[in-house]
C-alpha cells in the first residue's frame, strides 16, 4: 500500500481558484506538439465529473478507429498501477503514438506513428484512474484516498457519462480492457456496467466482454507463481525450488511467517533482485517511475527548455538502450507548456504529471481477488481474452492458469501455437463461456512494447472473433 503525503498533494495541485467545470468538457485536437503535421486520426480529450461534492473529473483521451469509427468496437482502456496514467499505454503499449527513442537534449521529445496500433480497428478511451492519476484531478485532497470499490464506482459513473455525451457510440459493441493492475480492475468494472445493465441502468451500453494483459488478480497466485516460473526457466536451482517448496507451503511468499521460509525467499528475492522484473530478457535498468526516495538531481540536468514549472521529482536517466527511456521522455513531454495547451489540460490542477503517481494512498484489501468477477462475468457468457507476454516474471504467466484452470471450463480448442508471417507468435488454450487465454513468445509485462505487432494482431482477430 503506498503512503500518502498530503503536503505533497497540495504541492502538486494548485485548484483552490479553478472555476469547476461541467458535467463532461471535451476538446477534439488536430496537432499534438512534437508530432509532424496533422494527426492522422481523431483524438479527443477531456473530463468527466465523477463526484460533484468532491469536486473530482477523470481525464481521458479518446481515438477513434481509423477503420470505421461508427461500427468498431469501442474499448476502455485501464492503465495499472494504481496511478500510473493512461497515456502510458497510449504511447507504450497499443495507441497511435510512441516516442522516437533518441537521447534527450532538452528540447521537446518526438512522437511517431505506431503502425501496429490497436486504433487502427477498435476506437479506444484511454481513462486516468483514479483521481491523482495523470491529470485527472480533484479541488479535495482526500478523494485521493483510493481503493478498487471506489475506483470501480468511479470509472462506472465515468463510462456512464461518457456515453450520455456520446449516445451514437452506444450501439458499437463495448469492451472494457486492462494491463497489470488495470486487468485486475477490467473483470470489476465490467462487472459493474452488466449489473447496470441488468438493473435497466440508462444509458444501455453494448457491452460485450472484457479483456486482461498480464492481469493481477489479488490472490496469492500472483506472487506464488514466481517461484515455479523461475525454475523453470532456470533462474533457480533444483535445490532452492525444492527447499521453498518444502519450507514454504501454504504461506504467502509477500508475507512468509516461519523463519525457513524467510530465508529460502530471500534467497530467491537475491535472484530476482538482479533482474528485469517485468522483462527477464531486457537488461536491468532503472524503473519505469521510482519513488521520491530512489530520484536524485543532478544540476539541472533534467530541466525543460521550455520550464513550465519548476519541476519537483525530475526522473534519473535512464541508458538510451533502457526500455524505461521513452518513460523519461513522456515525462518531459506532458510537462511542457506546449503539451498541457495542445491536450486543453485545465491550467492549475496537476502541477506536475508523472507516468505513475506514487504519492497516493491506495488500499489493494478492498477487494482481495477479482478471480470470482471473472468466474461472474464468464459463467454470464461475456467474452473474455486473458494474455501474458512469457518473459514476464513479475505477473507469470503460470500463476495466470493457476486460476484459470480450477474454473472448470471444457477446453473446445487444446494448446497450440498462433502464428504471425509464419512464424509462432505465442501459445493459446480456448475454453467454453468464450473465454481464451494466449501468451505473447518474447513479451514481457506489457508485451506491447517488445513484441508490437505480434499483440495487434492477436487482439485483432480476437475482437474480430477469428481464431488466433
Amino acid at each position: 500500500m503506498a503512503s500518502f503525503n498530503a503536503e505533497r498533494f497540495y504541492l502538486l495541485l494548485v485548484i483552490s481558484s479553478i472555476t469547476w467545470p461541467c458535467m463532461i468538457s471535451v476538446a477534439i485536437v488536430t496537432h499534438l506538439p512534437g508530432f509532424p503535421g496533422a494527426l492522422p486520426f481523431r483524438l479527443e480529450t477531456g473530463y468527466v465529473n465523477v463526484n460533484e461534492v468532491k469536486q473530482a473529473s477523470l481525464f481521458y483521451y479518446f481515438i477513434e478507429s481509423e477503420r470505421n469509427a461508427s461500427e468498431d468496437p469501442l474499448v476502455l482502456w485501464l492503465t495499472g498501477g494504481p496511478g500510473c496514467s493512461s497515456f502510458y499505454g497510449l504511447v507504450r503499449e497499443i495507441g497511435p503514438i510512441r516516442f522516437k527513442e533518441v537521447p534527450y537534449d532538452g528540447t521537446l521529445p518526438t512522437l511517431i506513428s505506431n503502425p501496429y496500433a490497436w486504433t487502427k480497428f477498435v476506437s479506444i478511451i484511454f481513462l486516468d484512474w483514479p483521481t491523482g492519476t495523470g491529470f485527472s484531478f480533484s479541488r479535495n485532497v482526500t478523494y485521493y484516498n483510493a481503493d478498487d470499490t471506489k475506483s470501480s464506482k468511479q470509472i462506472c459513473k465515468f463510462i456512464n457519462q461518457w456515453f450520455l455525451d456520446h449516445p451514437h457510440f452506444l450501439s458499437n459493441p463495448f469492451y472494457v480492457g486492462g494491463n497489470s493492475y488495470g486487468g485486475k480492475m477490467s473483470p470489476i468494472v465490467t462487472r459493474l456496467v452488466s449489473q447496470g445493465i441488468e438493473e435497466g441502468q440508462h444509458p444501455l451500453i453494448n457491452l460485450k466482454g472484457y479483456l486482461a494483459g498480464n492481469p493481477q488478480t489479488g490472490d496469492v497466485s500472483d506472487r506464488n507463481s514466481r517461484v515455479s516460473y523461475a525454475h523453470g526457466v532456470g533462474i533457480i536451482s533444483d535445490e532452492l525450488f525444492e527447499s521453498i517448496q518444502r519450507s514454504c507451503a501454504g504461506e504467502d511468499h509477500r508475507n512468509p511467517r516461519s523463519i525457513w521460509c524467510i530465508e529460502q525467499i530471500k534467497i530467491f528475492n537475491g535472484f530476482v533482485d538482479e533482474l528485469m522484473l517485468d522483462n527477464i530478457l531486457a537488461p536491468k535498468c532503472l524503473v519505469e517511475s521510482p519513488k521520491p526516495n530512489m530520484v536524485k538531481q543532478e544540476g539541472d540536468r533534467y530541466l525543460l527548455e521550455e520550464k513550465p514549472t519548476e519541476l519537483l521529482i525530475p526522473p534519473p536517466v535512464p541508458d538510451i538502450k533502457c526500455t524505461t527511456y521513452a518513460s523519461y521522455l513522456a515525462y518531459h513531454w506532458a510537462n511542457a507548456n506546449v503539451t498541457r495547451k495542445a491536450l486543453h489540460v485545465v491550467e492549475g490542477t496537476v502541477k506536475e504529471w508523472q507516468i505513475c503517481n506514487h504519492d497516493m494512498f491506495y488500499s489493494y484489501m478492498a477487494i482481495d481477488s477479482s478471480i470470482p468477477y471473472h468466474l461472474d462475468l464468464i459463467t454470464k457468457g461475456y467474452r473474455a481474452l486473458i494474455y501474458s507476454g512469457d518473459h514476464d516474471l513479475g505477473m507469470p504467466y503460470v500463476g495466470t492458469m493457476e486460476w484459470i484452470n480450477p474454473l472448470n471450463l471444457s477446453i473446445l480448442e487444446s494448446w497450440r501455437s498462433w502464428h504471425v508471417d509464419g512464424q509462432v507468435g505465442g501459445y493459446t488454450v480456448r475454453y467454453s463461456n468464450n473465454l481464451t487465454f494466449a501468451t505473447v513468445k518474447g513479451g514481457g509485462h506489457e508485451p506491447s512494447k517488445e513484441r508490437n505487432k505480434e499483440t495487434s494482431t492477436m487482439f485483432y482477430r480476437w475482437i474480430s472473433h477469428k481464431p488466433l
